[in-house]
């Protein structure tokens, strides 16, 4: 008996002395787009990489003030210039979950649009070209031209012309469902927090996007050429809210990531219907709810659908927003709607819809379904 004794106490000796493994922090890059000799887009009281820096920074320090579990890094922390490439070789090398590039949008002052237009967006990595979308891409890519040998360094892209896009449309991205899911949290936050105007979820050839090796989103915050949203996005009122935001967007992604199997994000409560965020759009793009679409059970087979559209709420039955599409159906992920067109046996009979789909929808995609919810 005083044998086994002892040799219990030696075994809780040892268990007591033996190291205690580290739970892995959550590793954030933070990118706020531009600096140094690269203003980036010009507004009319100051530029674009003023304003991405200062929601860069607030963010981080809003990130490590409510999460107990993450690391959160930055490209640059002050007003500097850093190669497109170096940021995303930053990414790679910290072994980051997620990496966010923050980013304001324009467009040409030749534009009728240039001082009204207005809405954020999130972009993913991308095999669409559709031409706002590519437009946006060639913007945001050109600072690598201010690089001494820019042609060597990223193997001979030119970032202006649309040949160099094409071998993208080939390309596969491993993360490119996470990444989807990171932009839309974000996207759907700056539309409740921020009060941005909803211009979705989409996909683009990032150079920082297409060589970064996780999930990884591009956010346009707003359009720093219309001179009322240039004034939000400096202001100290407007870039908090920005950035608490993409903040709130991160939380819920990784709460839900952490705990799949669950319908209501970690640490976060179900809203009731007096407590939903109002959307600040215009009248005529207001949302209404309306009973979830059911899908017929297929016991168990693979369906094919093409997912075209994410909405924070439920559309009305033929709100504009549809285009005309239909029939369609909708499901809820992660208190996102999600709209789909069509049911296809396979892979290639929802890619040969989905030509036509694009015409409406560039940013379309196929998912796989099973028993009337997405697989992936």
């Amino acid at each position: 008996m005083h044998r086994i004794l002892n040799t219990i106490v030696y075994i809780l000796l040892l268990l007591s002395i033996a190291p205690i493994a580290e739970a892995k922090d959550f590793v954030i890059v933070i990118d706020p787009g531009h600096g140094g000799k690269d203003a980036g887009a010009l507004g009319m009281r100051t530029n674009e990489k003023s304003i991405n820096l200062n929601v860069a920074l607030k963010l981080k320090r809003m990130l490590e003030r409510d999460m107990d579990d993450v690391k959160v890094l930055m490209t640059r922390d002050s007003d500097r210039f850093i190669p497109l490439q170096k940021r995303a070789d930053f990414a790679n090398r910290k072994h980051a979950d997620i990496f966010i590039s923050i980013h304001a949008n324009s467009i040409s002052s030749k534009s009728p649009a240039h001082r009204r237009i207005n809405g954020a967006a999130v972009y993913t990595l991308g095999l669409d070209r559709s031409d706002t979308n590519l437009s946006v891409a060639m913007r945001e890519n050109e600072v690598m031209k201010l690089e001494s040998d820019y042609s060597t360094t990223y193997e001979g892209f030119d970032p202006s012309s649309t040949e160099s896009y094409i071998a993208f449309e080939m390309m596969q991205h491993k993360n490119m469902d996470q990444s989807i899911a990171l932009a839309e949290a974000v996207q759907n936050q700056l539309v409740r927090t921020a009060g941005r105007k909803n211009n979705g979820v989409r996909q683009a050839p990032f150079w920082v996007l297409v060589r970064t090796s996780m999930p990884s989103i591009l956010v346009e915050l707003d359009f720093i050429c219309n001179p009322a949203m240039e004034s939000f996005m400096a202001s100290e009122n407007g870039s908090t809210k920005l950035a608490k935001a993409i903040c709130n967007g991160v939380k819920r992604y990784h709460s839900y990531s952490s705990h799949p199997s669950s319908d209501t994000p970690r640490n976060e409560k179900k809203r009731t219907a007096e407590e939903k965020p109002e959307i600040t759009d215009s009248l005529e793009e207001q949302i209404l709810d309306t009973p979830d679409t059911k899908t017929k059970d297929t016991d168990g087979k693979i369906i094919y659908k093409i997912q075209f559209l994410t909405s924070p709420r439920v559309l009305r039955s033929g709100d504009k927003r549809l285009k005309g599409l239909k029939p369609v159906e909708h499901y809820n992920d992660r208190g996102t709607v999600k709209y789909t067109y069509g049911s296809y046996q396979s892979m290639s009979e929802a890619n040969a819809q989905l030509k036509t789909v694009k015409k409406k929808f560039p940013d379309a995609f196929v998912i796989k379904t099973c028993n009337g919810k997405r697989i992936k």
